[in-house]
């Protein structure tokens, strides 16, 4: 069945509509938004949609995951690999529940989802009927927008606002519940797809006069600093962005999820800031007269103590979301706009210039965290495998070009800063909610959406065994995802923090696993462990030249810990190294 789409021209004429129930409209729909990939859960209050999805499986794959939050995770990797909006069906009560934690995730860092749910006939909302749940009420605070559909008739033009609400301005997730009577009921089709919606205004008019201001004030800048966040993937600026960094010479630091959108191998990438970011960009932020954000949001775990960032410098914060721009920095120069737009017109007004020695001090400071950070740990575990070891081969054996997916935790914290990240949209983690297991499900969207890319998931022992159902996924999908355990036998974020500040009563934070490569080939996937140094190197390339699925064990040393570190209410000045 073909689907009529109009574009906002030719809604005024006359065009036939095609009769179907709802269940089809949003097949239908997702179709009409060019959608070929959804991850889902089928149960009782969404089974006519499964049933009419039946009829389009060629056209529109759906992925069995074995829960229904793996299958909004796997919906994230999808989404923020390619650009596209994720797509998620689950039916009612615990279904639509299991995805609030995705929701949320989504929601803090910006993510494109369109999440469809099943829901109880109509006539018994509001009765306590078996599996339902006011998943409207529940899923309100960690959506962008939601809907909830009691007519088939509303289908496609919800779905179409759903999508255009979820792709646009600064992007999140959208909920749409459809009562099990709305698709089974008739309807007469037509797709519009949705263009504009009233009192929601995505796209923002760049303000001429504050690009021009901010840009005066970087040509008179002597020690500038740019702070870039994953605003810049969202709005397709890598290019932008390099061409500004090059005619400026202007210092660029990232934020965990900004990486990837500047080439890490760069002369000016001078790395990571926040909490366990690298030691210059932190202490600089402290030293430059002029500190440029762009499309990020001066999260907590970027600022440390906000009473004593970069009080000397002059903000200039350019973002998309008008809430994001004073609410935590106050900017000097605020400018609303697009990323894209913003840095456009910056390149016009910027002067060439080039801040070589003060980019030399941050080289330097680099060179001596590195040598500091190697030597505490060659004397600490010189025989032990480490984190940053495995991190550093595996980066350069795919010379900084894989998408890495990590959970959450000293691995993810090791992945971001040893890993050189040199594509974009190769960095998928979760930063604002940091939610432990992620990574799996989402590597296996990444992979869906990637399928030409080598997709490695970084994951340590505590994380991986919260989603761990999911190798059943990989393994229905023949999917390539390749898996690196770092099993250091603890919890080791939180262990790190009871051996520093609660005097090493490591409370509940030593765990057990099971054998993980048994577990991996009892769903047919190959595997190995690793302990000892001289065995990492091939069994990496093992794990690389695979080309099917792949679970990589390595016992790292137990008590490891991520520097640098700006502990909890600290300025970033007073970042540690050890």
């Amino acid at each position: 069945m073909e689907t009529t789409i109009l574009s906002k021209k030719d809604q005024n004429k006359s065009v036939q509509k095609q009769k179907m129930n709802g269940s089809e409209a949003v097949i239908q729909s997702l179709k009409a938004e060019g959608v070929n990939t959804v991850f889902g859960y089928p149960g009782g209050a969404i089974m006519p949609v499964y049933d009419a999805l039946f009829h389009h499986a060629q056209e529109v794959k759906h992925i069995l995951t074995r829960h229904e939050q793996g299958a909004i995770h796997a919906a994230q990797g999808f989404a923020r690999t390619s650009g596209k909006t994720g797509v998620v069906f689950a039916t009612s009560g615990p279904g639509a529940t299991n995805l609030i934690t995705g929701l949320a995730d989504a929601l803090i860092d910006s993510t494109p989802l369109v999440c469809i749910t099943g829901q109880v006939a109509s006539h018994l909302l509001g009765t306590d009927a078996f599996q339902e749940t006011d998943v409207m009420g529940i899923s309100m605070p960690v959506t962008k927008w939601n809907c909830q559909v009691t007519k088939a008739e509303d289908i496609a033009p919800v779905l179409a606002k759903a999508f255009y609400i979820a792709g646009s301005g600064r992007p999140g997730p959208v909920l749409v519940d459809i009562t099990k009577d709305a698709q089974f009921e008739s309807v007469d089709f037509l797709y519009r797809k949705c263009s504009a919606v009233r009192s929601y205004q995505p796209e923002v008019k760049l303000n001429l006069e504050q690009v021009q201001t901010a840009a005066a004030v970087l040509n008179k800048a002597k020690k500038p600093l740019m702070i870039i966040g994953q605003g810049i993937m969202l709005a397709n600026a890598e290019e932008e962005l390099l061409t500004f960094a090059e005619k400026t010479g202007i210092p660029v630091a990232s934020t965990l999820l900004g990486l990837g959108a500047f080439p890490g191998h760069h002369p000016l990438f001078v790395g990571m800031v926040g909490m366990h970011g690298n030691y210059a960009p932190n202490v600089k932020t402290n030293e430059c007269d002029v500190l440029l954000a762009v499309g990020m949001r001066f999260d907590d775990r970027v600022t440390g103590d906000v009473s004593r960032y970069a009080k000397q410098a002059k903000v200039i914060h350019i973002d998309i979301d008008a809430a994001e721009i004073n609410k935590i920095i106050k900017a000097d120069i605020g400018v609303l706009a697009d990323a894209k737009d913003a840095l456009t017109i910056l390149t016009e007004l910027a002067e060439q210039q080039s801040h070589q020695n003060w980019l030399d001090e941050f080289h330097h400071a680099k060179q001596n965290e590195l040598d500091v950070l190697s030597e505490n740990r060659k004397k600490e575990f010189s025989d032990e495998l480490r984190m940053d070891l495995v991190i550093d081969l595996l980066s350069g054996k795919t010379n900084g070009n894989a998408v890495i997916v990590t959970d959450v935790g000293q691995h993810q914290m090791m992945a971001a800063q040893f890993y050189q990240y040199n594509q974009t949209k190769s960095n998928v983690t979760s930063g604002g909610l940091g939610t432990m297991g992620f990574a799996l499900p989402a590597a296996i969207g990444a992979k869906m959406a990637n399928p030409e890319k080598q997709v490695v998931a970084i994951i340590g022992d505590g994380g991986f065994q919260m989603t761990l159902q999911e190798l059943g996924t990989i393994m229905q999908n023949s999917t390539g995802v390749k898996i690196i355990i770092l099993n250091n036998g603890y919890l080791g974020m939180v262990r790190q923090w009871q051996q520093m500040f609660f005097e090493k009563r490591y409370s509940f934070t030593d765990i057990q696993s099971p054998d993980f490569v048994a577990l991996a080939a009892s769903y047919n996937i190959r595997g190995e462990k690793v302990e000892k140094q001289e065995d990492l190197n091939d069994a990496l390339d093992r794990l690389l030249n695979t080309e099917n699925a792949f679970l990589l064990e390595v016992k790292v040393a137990r008590e490891d810990n991520v520097f640098p570190m700006v502990p909890t209410g600290a300025s970033v000045s007073e970042i540690r190294l050890q």
